[in-house]
């Protein structure tokens, strides 16, 4: 499988050049040539299988000759070695809940798939690789334990100032090893852009073997595949058939994975996307006007994008066609009081406990049904365990919350991270004289 850029369909580079060059010199992002269309026979049976069944199917058929189908069969047999169980709270309404991996995140899935694929071709290749991500929140906890340790890699993790919780910070920061910590006084936008200011910058790239650890490289896209397909067969495996996904949306790589399951063959009925008072996109469905804002600071930090780099996916997976998009997806925005109300309605109608994030999912699902009533399953995903979150949650409904093995373990271990302004030529003198 060839992948090109989105902004360039005539550039095809193979999947290993993708992952390692994660963003194309002509910034945009890497896609499919060909979006593979798995068996019919396929999905009708796809209760029976696995979900390391689904991903090995799945994977093989996005990524072709690139990995051999017997050791992509390892890479995920150790990579996704968790489970995303689907649970009905009523009859019509049920949770994907994807925090089960070893960072309380659905970041596991993306990170823990990416670092084994570059470990997996770096024994092929030479030299040091530098990983960069920037982080709203959860994807640099994933990131850092996905790659803690993994050999000829070094991680260096960019994140806001304030703008992430306290579990989320000690994830980042505590780590040590192959792992290094940057506070940006900034947003994560700012983070973003630095590391995308790194990609393009030809004194770094020649010192350096960059590579990107965001939902900006494909090696992050195609594992959030896998548990879309999953949910479905658990689903279909209950006599559901009809299902519309609900999915709390930030930089629009898990919405982008859902949608990207659905051109190849997933039949979901329908997705939405929720967001908080960042709504980019929404005001773009709306309105046909992409007007990207400066991201505003919410209970639900990780989803605190105000231009999120995955919307050009979703555009060219609908090749730009505006009424399709509109058929396909609907999108919500919520307020952080909204947020707050939604929280503690999952916790009084059905004894859940939901991180914010996971409440605008929930949002959203009940929206969309109260405007398109129906006989389907509505899923909320349920993006990060709520334990990452003491100070968005209501400290009655806190107090219910099963701490995860390990996360109490966090708080004892120092915080090591490098303070950094917005100034991309500190952080390129930063990246050029680590040792």
């Amino acid at each position: 499988m060839k992948f090109y850029s989105t902004n360039n369909k005539d550039l095809r580079v193979s999947f290993q050049d993708a992952v390692f060059h994660s963003l194309p010199q002509d910034r945009g992002l890497y896609m499919p040539e060909v979006i593979p269309q798995l068996a019919p026979l396929f999905i009708r049976n796809i209760q029976q299988y696995s979900l390391q069944e689904i991903a090995l199917t799945v994977a093989s058929a996005l990524i072709g000759d690139d990995i051999p189908k017997s050791d992509l069969k390892s890479i995920i047999a150790d990579a996704i070695n968790f489970d995303a169980p689907v649970k009905f709270l009523d009859s019509e309404t049920a949770v994907l809940e994807l925090f089960h991996g070893p960072s309380y995140a659905f970041k596991d899935f993306g990170a823990r798939f990416m670092s084994r694929v570059m470990g997996y071709f770096s024994k092929k290749g030479d030299g040091l690789l530098d990983v960069l991500v920037a982080t709203s929140g959860d994807t640099g906890g994933a990131v850092a334990l996905g790659f803690l340790g993994v050999e000829g890699t070094r991680v260096t993790i960019l994140y806001p100032k304030g703008k992430v919780s306290k579990v989320q910070e000690e994830q980042l920061t505590t780590n040590g090893q192959n792992i290094r910590a940057v506070e940006v006084e900034g947003t994560f936008d700012d983070c973003q852009a630095l590391v995308k200011q790194a990609f393009g910058d030809a004194e770094l790239n020649a010192v350096l073997r960059l590579t990107s650890a965001n939902s900006i490289n494909i090696a992050r896209l195609i594992p959030q595949t896998f548990y879309y397909f999953w949910a479905y067969a658990q689903l279909k495996a209950q006599g559901v058939d009809d299902v519309v996904f609900s999915v709390p949306s930030g930089n629009f790589g898990n919405i982008g994975a859902g949608l990207l399951a659905y051109r190849m063959g997933l039949p979901v009925k329908h997705f939405v996307a929720g967001t908080n008072v960042n709504d980019t996109v929404p005001r773009f469905l709306k309105s046909g006007s992409y007007d990207p804002k400066p991201s505003i600071q919410t209970l639900a930090n990780a989803m605190d994008v105000g231009d999120p780099s995955n919307w050009v996916r979703i555009k060219d997976l609908f090749q730009g066609n505006l009424d399709e998009l509109r058929y396909v997806i609907s999108s919500y925005t919520y307020t952080d009081e909204e947020t707050q109300v939604a929280m503690k309605e999952l916790f009084e109608k059905y004894s859940y406990v939901a991180c914010p994030h996971t409440a605008i999912g929930y949002l959203a699902g009940q929206a969309y049904r109260k405007d398109h009533p129906g006989a389907y399953a509505s899923v909320f995903l349920s993006t990060a365990h709520p334990c990452k979150f003491p100070d968005a949650i209501d400290k009655a409904i806190f107090a219910n919350v099963e701490q995860p093995k390990g996360a109490s373990d966090l708080s004892n271990k120092p915080k090591v991270a490098t303070a950094a302004s917005i100034d991309f030529e500190e952080f390129k003198s930063y990246l050029l004289n680590w040792k």
